[in-house]
């Protein structure tokens, strides 16, 4: 690695930027809910380097730009909602640049837009209309899978079938490891396959084959060891740890996944 940097400054420069890890603020939505801010601090003194927004409870784009440098946490993206995306896009992006965050990330499809084949086709020429928008002001969209964009629609995947209809200049995809292999896939394999769109991954553990529950990173079945080694590959820019299911206080679960994730990146 260090014969690397010597040769190519660049790529050690995105190399250590790899290793950055946000939390996705919907693993803590009940206390975010209650204290925003005083959540982020929290958040921040764990020891996180970002933080990935699920909504903004009602805080400005100034007051919320503050906190996130009075705390050194980073903003590394904010999952948006369709009718926002379509209806208040330019709001949103005003949003973005204020808080200096440069992802917007569409969290997922309603089913009109996932049933076959065609409604994929209609969400991805969506996406590219967003999706151009945001680079023009300078923020890349991307977009947020779940399981059930694994389903294949005329020999493809819901996923390769909105790559196929959309730029990679206007939508990456943030995938999320945990729902890729709930679907029966390896996730190391879809980053090799997205290595032009993967650019954050959703770091989300599964407890076993037989109970599928979220768990906490590094106390389940994924290997996040060889996911980790083919987003360091490839370049992966955010590691966001995502959290639903709990068996043990919000904040503890999240610091020990932080915890794991330090060790292995």
């Amino acid at each position: 690695m260090i014969l690397v940097s010597l040769l190519y400054p660049m790529i050690w420069k995105e190399a250590l930027y790899m290793e950055n890890i946000a939390l996705q603020l919907y693993s803590i939505k009940e206390l975010t809910s209650e204290d925003f801010l005083g959540t982020l601090k929290k958040v921040a003194e764990i020891g996180y380097d970002g933080v990935e927004f699920a909504g903004y409870f009602g805080t400005s784009a100034e007051q919320l730009k503050k906190s996130l440098n009075e705390f050194g946490l980073r903003a590394a993206g904010s999952h948006i909602g369709i009718p926002d995306l379509t209806e208040r896009l330019e709001e949103m992006m005003d949003y973005s640049l204020t808080i200096g965050s440069p992802y917007i990330i569409c969290p997922g499809l309603p089913e009109e837009l996932h049933e076959n084949a065609d409604s994929y086709k209609r969400a991805a020429e969506m996406f590219d209309r967003i999706g151009e928008r945001c680079k023009e002001q300078g923020i890349r969209f991307g977009y947020h899978n779940h399981g059930i964009e694994f389903q294949r629609h005329d020999g493809l995947t819901g996923l390769e079938l909105l790559a196929q209809h959309t730029s990679p200049e206007h939508m990456f995809f943030e995938l999320d490891t945990y729902w890729a292999e709930y679907a029966g896939f390896r996730a190391a394999n879809w980053i090799e396959s997205f290595a032009d769109r993967c650019r954050i991954l959703h770091i989300k553990d599964m407890k076993s084959k037989q109970d599928q529950r979220n768990t906490e990173i590094g106390t389940g079945i994924l290997d996040f060891e060889t996911i980790t080694a083919a987003g360091k590959h490839f370049g992966i820019e955010w590691y966001t740890v995502e959290q639903e299911e709990y068996e043990i206080p919000q904040l503890e679960s999240i610091e020990a996944s932080l915890r794991y994730l330090r060790q292995i990146l």
